[in-house]
């Protein structure tokens, strides 16, 4: 293997770093319209809903941007391992370029053993004193010959090594640029479905009058209403009274400190942010990194019980991790709800709980 060409090869891996970050555009697919009431209005004018319409609309817009939510998690992890395998070939770009100029120092080291051999016969000056007849030159020249027998085989096993490790940095460039592209086509696909869910979504509601946009909003708010109040009439947290943390506390107020800053998919702040872009920045602020995922953070992060909570523990949402908020006490989270909303504060048990995970554990 010629490792000089491949390894001159792997360093055209960082030219393209910047392509593999981008991602395209994508068209929402097409959702089938709810049906509308009996009432609905003359041709032309915006279909009326009953109430029962609307909670169907509530429900699918729910699902719809729980499914965006999802979606977003799968695109923020992949956007992570796309900027750390970025750094990593980064990093073997340069190991390789350093590798490249110490082979060079090292085969000028050996062509200059090699000229000075030349001169001297073919033999070392070490040698050349070896054949004198008188001991003392004869004695030194031994001792000579053997630190440059020494130095020649600690020159080749250099270069052997460096030449290794280039071969090995390589190697790993190569794959760390298979891993690269597959999570760039892993962003790709995110987006695609993030784009279509969200703007299903959007076009449901834009359906709607005024009026009854305002109805949905209030029909949102009651099911959040309805959901905390079981959540809290079952116990859940009667016996919850943990004090926060030093981090915790910090991470709080980072957290509520974003109130009011529109939700954004993908969004690590300042101006908007996520719901994991909302957590983890808030945990990061607090000296503590966490991942950057609502799905990542419930797999890694310690686990602890509801009772156990305290203010800065993360309360994970529904059966696949979708979505993370912060508790700050008394039975309330803030967090970044969705798209069209803004952080806020709600109740904890407000949305499906999957379980409470702590950061600083």
């Amino acid at each position: 293997m010629n490792r000089r060409h491949c390894a001159t090869a792997a360093i055209t891996l960082v030219c393209a770093l910047a392509l593999l970050t981008s991602t395209g555009q994508a068209t929402a697919a097409p959702v089938p319209e709810p049906s509308p009431s009996p009432s609905s209005s003359p041709a032309g004018s915006p279909t009326r809903y009953s109430n029962a319409d609307l909670e169907k609309v509530r429900e699918q817009i729910d699902t719809l941007y729980r499914k965006a939510g999802a979606a977003t998690d799968a695109y923020n992890l992949a956007e992570e391992q796309t900027k750390k395998q970025s750094g990593e070939i980064v990093k073997l770009a340069k190991a390789i370029v350093d590798g490249q100029a110490r082979i060079a120092a090292l085969k000028d080291r050996a062509g200059a053993q090699a000229r000075e051999q030349y001169r001297n016969g073919g033999l070392p000056p070490g040698a050349q004193l070896a054949l004198s007849n008188d001991p003392k030159l004869f004695l030194d020249g031994l001792n000579k010959v053997r630190q440059s027998q020494h130095a020649s085989k600690s020159l080749l096993a250099d270069l052997n090594q460096t030449q290794d490790d280039l071969e090995t940095y390589t190697q790993d460039a190569s794959a760390n640029w298979e891993k690269l592209e597959t999570n760039r086509v892993r962003q790709v696909k995110a987006k695609k479905k993030i784009n279509a869910q969200i703007k299903a979504a959007e076009k449901l509601e834009s359906q709607l009058e005024k009026k009854e946009r305002d109805r949905l909003r209030q029909l949102e708010r009651d099911a959040a209403d309805k959901a905390q109040t079981a959540w809290l009439s079952s116990g859940a947290i009667k016996d919850v009274s943990g004090e926060a943390s030093a981090g915790g506390a910090a991470a709080v107020a980072f957290a509520t400190a974003q109130i009011g800053k529109p939700y954004v998919w993908g969004a690590e702040g300042p101006g908007s942010y996520d719901c994991s872009g909302l957590t983890s920045q808030a945990w990061l602020a607090a000296k503590r990194p966490i991942p950057r995922t609502s799905q990542e953070q419930w797999r890694l992060l310690p686990r602890i019980d509801i009772q156990d909570m305290r203010p800065g523990d993360l309360i994970i949402y529904h059966a696949d991790a979708s979505h993370v908020g912060m508790y700050v006490g008394d039975g309330t989270i803030v967090h970044s709800p969705r798209p069209g909303r803004n952080v806020t504060l709600a109740g904890a048990g407000s949305m499906k709980i999957l379980g409470v995970v702590r950061p600083d554990k």
